[in-house]
């Protein structure tokens, strides 16, 4: 099977729900296990969600850009932004790293996605954004 879609969202927290819905509602004909459908929901609420909290500091009507691609057994999703990009990758995925510590985020958003994804490229440049790209090969589950 190859399919694919894209959207366009606000950034606006309320949106995280539905974006991670449409997202697990498109790979389910990849027949995922629910351990395999959990992991790319909660992939996807963090990338998106840190997306939201970090990409738009200032706030404002800004977006956030999700592409989701099945190409045979393999998930790919995409989401990027246009805020202010990571200044250091190599800290921002290390486990507990925040910059919003005030406002009692973990930091283990990066840590989940990476532990849960097979494979996770951040592209980030200073001033124009963010992509975050997560693979993910879908086993075809045979408990339904």
């Amino acid at each position: 099977m190859n399919n694919q879609f894209r959207m366009k969202i606000k950034a606006l927290t309320e949106n995280v729900a539905f974006t991670r819905s449409c997202i697990s509602a498109f790979c389910v004909g990849l027949n995922p296990s629910l351990e395999q459908l959990d992991e790319i929901k909660t992939s996807s609420s963090e990338a998106i969600t840190n997306a939201i909290v970090h990409a738009y500091p200032t706030g404002g009507d800004n977006f956030i850009y999700v592409e989701v691609r099945i190409e045979d057994t393999n998930l790919t999703i995409i989401v990027e932004d246009e805020g202010v990009g990571i200044e250091d990758i190599s800290q921002a995925i290390q486990p507990f790293f925040t910059t919003k510590a005030e406002e009692e985020h973990s930091g283990m958003g990066f840590t989940l996605i990476n532990s849960f994804m097979d494979k996770v490229d951040i592209i980030s440049t200073k001033d124009k954004g963010t992509k975050i790209v997560m693979q993910k090969n879908i086993v075809e589950s045979t408990n339904v």
